[in-house]
């Protein structure tokens, strides 16, 4: 189909405008109110240095919180809007890619089985390959990837359809593999679906994002909401709830103000294939790793590009059955949080490229200040509890008076402000939950009870978590600015537990700096030692608590209970229940049959 890039319509235009300044003004606006409300209780002791140094942390500190709740608030208010799509069945012809990278092959090829059976089901198979694409270094992973590739074939039937290819060396990680197969392969193909080795998408799904790319000529991507599944710890059924049960809604959000400057993120998401080879292309960034050589965290620049040559890039987020899995406990997503950290940060040096479109600079700035939020939150604790020790001394007599003036006290303020924070954290996930056991969407989370005593516990073991994951930042983001480079290692996608000795020897630190901060206010502020007992009292346990969430005994004590249940459990999912038998057969001796669905 022919196609090129466009140009927006100014009724889009206007409106995307509009959305935009007022999520922003409303943002600056909540921003100066925390600012201003902190001033006052900052200089009720006396103005000093370590005042502006806080006020300044805190200005930053709300505007994230206050652009994330607008973005959420933005979500509640504006519904998926309706979108182009051909009738009938798609006549480009789709690359399905897997990339893999040193994974557990028995499951990719379980998920590439269950994908390829609902395809041929639905009768469009004609028009859709795969490809796993690998770029493993061990020895041993190659070899379990091309005899269970070979398993795929002839169980599937799928000579010429379903191929395998291993290169050596793996030159640009995950940026140079996707490269290679566009300069080898790209122009068989009018659309390219790019799925991680985790990924798992329902076949109507994967149609229906093709019958909507082939309706606008000049969509380039189009992304949708991946869904978090399998998760057996505490830690991963709590993240597996909140990215089911919040993140449509936030996306919707996005979705509000992304114009034709949408997301993209790495994965689940449908390209056409001339649109990417003609705009994508990344070269290697002057100097040495982690700010130069190859660019992690590709997707967002590439989004970026793509708008920047006329594309249109959206996100979907009625996109439904489109899934992937996540790490199972805290350690593990502090190391996938590593890898992301060096990536963001790194794009620092891509914000200046000419000719980018205003929303993506914003992007990639957002993506940035994702990392260093977290090391702002810490500085401003860090100068909190030393601001006593720079306060100036008191100043009762003045020279226009005879009579002593104390200083007032900003109590009122103070707690003030802390509502104002606790709101921008709180409220938005609050409003998301009425609306769902007001609509009657809960019901697919075990009901409203259910719904909502998991979405309490979710808020209570996400703020225990907090400061832990904020150390972890803080830290890869110190590591990243002092020059130490992690590359792009493989990902642990097992859902095991923990040892208490690894959750020791992880988060030590950890408690060290706990202990120190409580001893160190209670000597010299100890009016703040209340404020800091929901931060530092969760640094002290850490070690039990990354132990303890790790836990698959703790996530199967919480389904049985009800909680954290998503609809994926509730519900039959074809496409989940398939992959669960194919697992069998990949996993199972040579002599094996392939097992039949119940």
């Amino acid at each position: 189909m022919e196609s090129g890039p466009g140009k927006p319509g100014l009724l889009e235009t206007l409106t995307v405008g509009l959305r935009r300044s007022g999520a922003m003004i409303l943002t600056l606006v909540l921003t100066m109110a925390a600012a201003a409300m902190f001033v006052s209780i900052a200089v009720a002791d006396g103005f000093d240095w370590m005042d502006v140094v806080r006020v300044t942390l805190v200005a930053f500190c709300a505007l994230w919180l206050s652009w994330g709740a607008c973005i959420a608030v933005l979500g509640l208010l504006f519904a998926s809007e309706k979108v182009l799509r051909i009738e009938g069945a798609p006549s480009g012809r789709t690359a399905i890619v897997v990339p893999i990278y040193n994974e557990a092959a028995d499951a990719v090829f379980a998920r590439i089985d269950a994908m390829y059976r609902g395809l041929k089901d639905k009768g469009v198979l004609d028009t859709f390959d795969f490809h796993v694409l690998s770029d493993s270094t061990e020895e041993e992973a190659v070899a379990d990837e091309k005899r269970l590739h070979r398993r795929a074939v002839a169980a599937l039937g799928a000579g010429g359809r379903l191929f395998y290819r291993h290169r050596s060396p793996n030159t640009g990680s995950k940026v140079g593999n996707i490269g290679e197969f566009i300069r080898a392969n790209g122009g068989a193909y009018d659309y390219m679906l790019v799925l991680d080795a985790d990924s798992l998408m329902m076949p109507e799904t994967i149609v229906e994002m093709v019958c909507r790319m082939e309706a606008v000529p000049d969509l380039g991507l189009l992304q949708t909401v991946p869904l978090i599944i399998g998760r057996r710890t505490l830690f991963g059924r709590m993240i597996q709830f909140s990215a089911n049960f919040y993140s449509p809604f936030f996306s919707r959000g996005v979705t509000a103000l992304q114009g034709r400057q949408g997301p993209f993120w790495g994965h689940n998401a449908l390209i056409r294939m001339r649109a990417f080879a003609e705009s994508c292309g990344l070269p290697a960034l002057v100097g040495k790793p982690p700010f130069g050589g190859d660019i992690l965290s590709h997707d967002t620049v590439e989004a970026a590009m793509l708008a920047r040559a006329g594309w249109r890039v959206r996100l979907d987020p009625d996109l439904g059955g489109s899934y992937e899995e996540a790490p199972a406990n805290l350690i593990e997503y502090a190391k996938r949080d590593r890898r992301w950290c060096q990536g963001n940060l790194q794009h620092a040096r891509v914000l200046g490229a000419p000719k980018l479109k205003f929303w993506s600079r914003l992007s990639i700035i957002q993506g940035i200040f994702g990392y260093v939020a977290s090391p702002i939150w810490l500085l401003f604790l860090v100068a909190s509890v030393a601001a006593p020790l720079f306060a100036p001394p008191p100043v009762y007599f003045m020279s226009d008076s005879l009579f002593p003036r104390f200083p007032h006290p900003e109590t009122e303020k103070g707690l003030a402000l802390l509502f104002g924070v606790v709101a921008l954290l709180i409220l938005p996930k609050a409003l998301l939950l009425i609306r769902s056991v007001a609509t009657g969407e809960a019901g697919v989370y075990g009901g409203s009870m259910r719904a909502s005593l998991s979405a309490l516990l979710e808020l209570l073991l996400a703020s225990l978590l907090a400061p832990i994951h904020m150390m972890f930042q803080s830290r890869s983001v110190y590591q990243v600015l002092s020059g130490a480079d992690f590359g792009w290692p493989s990902s642990d996608r097992e859902d095991g537990s923990l040892g208490f000795l690894t959750a020791w020897q992880a988060s030590w630190w950890m408690v060290a700096f706990g202990v120190g901060t409580m001893g160190f206010a209670y000597e010299f502020a100890p009016s703040l030692l209340v404020w800091l007992w929901p931060v530092a009292l969760p640094l002290v346990f850490a070690p039990v608590v990354i132990w303890w969430t790790a836990s698959p005994d703790a996530g199967g004590s919480a389904r049985r209970r009800g909680v954290f249940l998503t609809p994926q459990e509730w519900l039959e999912v074809p496409v989940i229940s398939s992959v669960a038998r194919a697992l069998d057969y990949y996993a199972a001796t040579e002599e094996e049959p392939f097992p039949q669905a119940a």
